[in-house]
């Protein structure tokens, strides 16, 4: 399930660099994936948004076993 989750990182990536951000897997533990966010996203204070908003419900959208989306420091 990494690899997949990594995947779908993989095409968020783009979107979030754009903005001078980035995103980085830690781990998926019992369908809850663990990311740490970097540059201007990881100041933003709209990364919780993002983090819900967009990169959970794409994960959710395309891998139903992930529950949830979480950062981690």
């Amino acid at each position: 399930m990494k690899e997949k989750v990594q995947e779908v990182l993989d095409t968020i990536r783009p979107t979030l660099q754009a903005d001078g951000g980035d995103i980085e897997l830690v781990d998926v533990v019992d369908g809850v994936v663990k990311v740490r966010l970097r540059g201007a996203c990881g100041h933003c204070p709209m990364s919780q948004m993002t983090l819900k908003n967009g990169v959970e419900a794409r994960l959710k959208e395309q891998i139903p076993e992930v529950v949830a989306v979480e950062e981690v420091p």
